[in-house]
């Protein structure tokens, strides 16, 4: 890379140096990523399937643009490699990307980045403008198309970058794991048992608080993609609790005569008359000892004790 042409001076240059370097120094597995020798504020990328996903054994290419105030501001993102999860050639619109300025942080980087983006591929697009929601098959067949050849991009030197980026990662990606249709066939009823369970205890933790409002989940939808936080794997917060509620009234009933409660009840109602009693009796004292004060204070006091 001719670094004569760039003014080392420049902040984003500078960074961009310095990653391209740190890259090249710890290459990854997963992913590869090299910016165009004419202009260092484009960057080609590809990375690899998630594993144990449907995605697995792909090989995925994209594009990077990096804004000239980088890394003060976020990056953009775009596929170029079908894939059944986002659309092509458009700008993902993720919470590490320039659609979300607001959630970018400076000390993120191109590696930070596309470990996320890898992390993204197999969540739910939950409906995301610009995001693709295709059958598991569909994107194991587009997994498989992927590692064929690399996507036809921009001009000479970009297809060459995309070339050589490509052929490294044929090198460090397995093939596509090769799925038998009984397995295929298997995968419908246990969603469908996980579909009934989770809308099984989602009538629990209605049972179980009712008196609380429930939090939404954030979410991102902007022009082109995506992503919602991902949810985590127990989405209802008081299994605990849901247990209880289901087995503390069958306990109850199996092993309590249920007189105690009456007991204490009838222990209460005797104490409201005992502390009724009392507070007569100290009112009718107060009113005695004022009757007495008065008659002192009016004088009739020694008309009776003369009298007497």
């Amino acid at each position: 890379m001719a670094e004569d042409k760039y003014n080392l001076k420049n902040p984003a240059v500078k960074r961009i140096l310095q990653e391209v370097k740190e890259l090249q120094s710890n290459p990854s597995d997963d992913f590869m990523s090299l910016p165009l020798e004419e202009n260092i504020f484009e960057w080609q990328f590809a990375i690899r399937g998630p594993r144990d996903s449907e995605f697995e054994g792909g090989i995925y290419h994209g594009r990077i643009q990096l804004p000239a105030e980088y890394p003060f501001k976020p990056p953009s993102f775009m596929l170029l490699t079908p894939n059944g999860r986002f659309e092509t050639q458009t700008k993902i619109c993720l919470s590490i990307s320039n659609h979300h300025p607001e959630h970018w942080q400076p000390s993120w980087s191109v590696r930070t980045a596309l470990v996320a983006l890898i992390a993204f591929m197999p969540t739910s697009p939950n409906g995301a403008l610009g995001s693709l929601d295709y059958t598991k098959e569909e994107r194991r067949t587009l997994a498989v198309k992927s590692r064929e050849s690399p996507p036809k991009y921009g001009n000479p030197e970009r297809q060459k970058l995309i070339d050589e980026i490509h052929e490294y990662m044929l090198s460090k990606t397995p093939s596509v794991p090769q799925h038998s249709p009984s397995k295929s066939s298997e995968e419908h009823p246990t969603e469908a048992k996980t579909e009934a369970e989770a809308e099984a205890n989602q009538q629990d933790s209605v049972t179980v608080g009712a008196g609380n409002p429930g939090i939404p989940n954030p979410t991102l939808n902007e022009r082109v993609v995506e992503e919602p936080p991902v949810a985590p794997a127990n989405a209802y917060p008081y299994p605990v609790a849901m247990r209880l509620v289901r087995e503390i009234p069958g306990e109850g009933l199996s092993n309590q005569p249920l007189r105690r409660p009456e007991i204490r009840v009838q222990r209460s109602v005797v104490d409201d008359r005992l502390f009724t009693w009392a507070a007569v009796g100290l009112t009718i004292a107060i009113l005695v000892l004022l009757f007495k004060k008065y008659i002192k204070s009016s004088g009739h006091g020694a008309v009776f004790m003369d009298g007497s």
